[in-house]
């Protein structure tokens, strides 16, 4: 991103605020139609990705060259159009009445933007996938066998993508427009009031003083800032300059530290209440209220911060790492009088429990933190400081508004040529109809996607391809959506291109693949939760009580068998075959039948009493890779 200076950072800085305005008076007083609220969004925020992306890495980086002011301004032009000739243009017949030639032209050139936008913002995969989505609407009938498309002119492939609410003016963007844009806005009120800074203070004083603790705040700090900020790199940017140097200063090398903080970072995303673009898209998806979305995302991702805690733990207590001194951490009394500054995460909460819509909960908590912060001189906000919080929320809005545009390009052509199908009827056929081989395949194809794209871009892309499989096959739709969900979210830490261990790489001086295996290993873990709530609901908070409870204790008793295997330690080292026990309970203690279930879960239980308490012969000593 440029770094702007002068007269042009200022002209930027106020037409982003405008961005934000429009957005918060949206959130405000009610959005307009849908298609009319997103050709507006995108007309808005389009050029930004050539005002604020370079061209190159050797375009300038300190100015906008005047190239790039032009694109930025025929950026604008389709919006503009629709906005001027809206009423005209929904009261055409798609397919029946034929696309004028300015409408073609503004189509076509609204995509070459689009896509170069793409690759300026998000990278050259997401624009390879939705060109090549786009050329199959036009081409897929020279295709040969079952892949071969329906035959539709370029004309009707421009009206798919651009006059209708079904190509890049989909729910994507819609999601984009209105909650994304709202949730911005209320994270940059929650840094600006001192909420987010608060999130360290809390994670130093209760966490900070345990075995590894400066592993422990980075996992604890992560989760509470990743809740509200929805990306896993920025959630790194954000704690690991702080956790990174401690866990280093403590006896961690470079690249476990740096894995930490990716892991911890990653799981930001599933954590409510916000969790960022992705979790809107799937109530929408789903059609459902947004609350159901934190309901049966609650227990996971606790589930997966535990799984995160205990595997540093039992690291720690294998290498015989201490906690920080507490005289060197916020005491836990001077934390608790500040317990205030939760009342914007409690009130959002509340809100949309209450049933009040998401946007609703966030203009609710942008006044709550607001008022939170005026208890504080140091925090309060003044109007510089609405502003500012304003501005720099709505900064980042154009990677997640152009990514989503750009997967509208993919979800267009599954709907008009019927791709989705076929590839559906290809999966199954290669799985043989077997749920767990297509379990992996989806995982497959989620990781692939997610390595090159934001969350936002691949679990859209995602979605599309995998969730018809997984309720082709039965699988619950929630269950279906919420697995391709945590997979374009783990990617983040999946080699060969693992996003969030290589920012935290740069921060360790680590090297990035090492960062991304160690990442990978430490969150293992994350790899099983999805399958567990495949095979049982109850971790999604689906069934009854006694459902839901037997789920959550057998995925947790299985998480513990995982973890001692993986780290090789409950209070000594433990033996291969000890190792083996411990895997093998735990796989049937996610089994989907009862029996094995139950057996599954007694057998770790009882592996961790035997191995743990009664074999009390060491195993030598520790091998330990992760401290210098």
């Amino acid at each position: 991103m440029r770094k702007l200076q002068g007269i042009p950072y200022k002209i930027i800085y106020v037409y982003v605020l405008i961005i934000g305005l429009f957005h918060l008076y949206t959130s405000i007083f009610g959005s307009f139609e849908a298609y009319l609220q997103r050709n507006i969004h995108l007309a808005m925020v389009l050029p930004l990705a050539f005002i604020l992306y370079p061209m190159t890495n050797k375009s300038p980086d300190n100015r906008v060259p005047f190239y790039d002011w032009i694109l930025g301004a025929l950026a604008t032009l389709p919006g503009l159009y629709v906005v001027f000739d809206y009423d005209a243009i929904t009261s055409r017949i798609i397919q029946v009445d034929p696309v004028t030639q300015i409408q073609f032209v503004l189509g076509l050139l609204l995509f070459v933007l689009l896509m170069e936008g793409t690759r300026r913002v998000v990278g050259l995969p997401l624009t390879i996938i939705a060109c090549l989505f786009a050329a199959y609407m036009y081409l897929g009938d020279y295709l040969p066998g079952i892949m071969r498309g329906l035959p539709f002119s370029l004309h009707e492939v421009v009206e798919q993508i651009y006059l209708t609410d079904e190509g890049i003016f989909s729910m994507p963007l819609g999601v984009s427009a209105t909650l994304v844009a709202a949730f911005l806005i209320f994270g940059g009120f929650l840094e600006k009031c001192g909420t987010g800074p608060y999130f360290m203070e809390v994670a130093q004083a209760f966490t900070g003083t345990a075995p590894g603790g400066p592993a422990n705040i980075a996992v604890m700090s992560s989760c509470l800032f990743g809740s509200i900020s929805g990306s896993a790199v920025a959630n790194v940017y954000g704690t690991g300059t702080f956790t990174i140097p401690l866990m280093k200063k403590i006896g961690y090398k470079p690249h476990f530290a740096g894995a930490v903080e990716a892991v911890a970072s990653s799981g930001g995303q599933i954590m409510p209440p916000v969790m960022g673009a992705g979790a809107f898209l799937m109530a929408s998806f789903l059609g459902v209220p947004f609350v159901q979305i934190i309901i049966a995302a609650i227990v996971p991702a606790l589930i997966y911060y535990g799984a995160v805690f205990l595997m540093i733990r039992l690291e720690a207590l294998k290498c015989g790492l201490q906690g920080l001194p507490a005289e060197e951490l916020p005491k836990k009394k001077d934390v608790l009088k500040k317990a205030y500054l939760f009342v914007p995460i409690i009130g959002l909460v509340v809100t949309l429990l209450k049933g009040y819509s998401p946007m609703y909960a966030a203009v609710i908590g942008i006044v709550l933190s607001w008022l939170v912060s005026l208890p504080s001189k140091e925090n309060r906000m003044g109007p510089k400081k609405i502003i500012s919080a304003i501005h720099d929320g709505v900064e980042n809005i154009t990677l997640v508004c152009v990514a989503c545009a750009s997967a509208g390009i993919a979800l267009s052509s599954v709907a008009l040529t019927g791709i989705g199908q076929k590839l559906v009827s290809l999966v199954l056929a290669f799985a043989g109809n077997t749920p767990l081989f297509a379990l992996f395949l989806v995982m497959l194809v989620s990781l692939v996607l997610g390595m090159g794209l934001p969350t936002t871009g691949a679990y859209i892309l995602a979605s599309a391809l995998g969730v018809p499989i997984l309720a082709k096959l039965g699988y619950p739709l929630i269950s279906a959506h919420m697995f391709v969900f945590y997979f374009a979210i783990i990617s983040n830490i999946t080699p060969p291109v693992a996003l969030a261990a290589y920012a935290a790489s740069s921060i360790a001086g680590s090297e990035p693949n090492q960062t991304g295996f160690t990442a990978c290993r430490l969150g293992f873990l994350a790899f099983v939760v999805p399958f567990a709530f495949c095979y049982d609901p109850g971790i999604l908070l689906q069934l009854d009580l006694i459902g839901n409870l037997m789920g959550i204790l057998a995925c947790l008793v299985s998480c513990f068998g995982f973890a001692f295997a993986i780290i090789g330690y409950i209070n000594r080292n433990l033996a291969i075959w000890e190792r083996a026990v411990f895997v093998l309970f735990s796989l049937m203690a996610l089994t989907p039948n009862n029996s094995l279930t139950l057996a599954g879960s007694a057998g770790v239980i009882g592996s961790t009493i035997i191995f743990g308490k009664l074999f009390k012969k060491d195993r030598g000593a520790p091998k330990c890779d992760s401290i210098e």
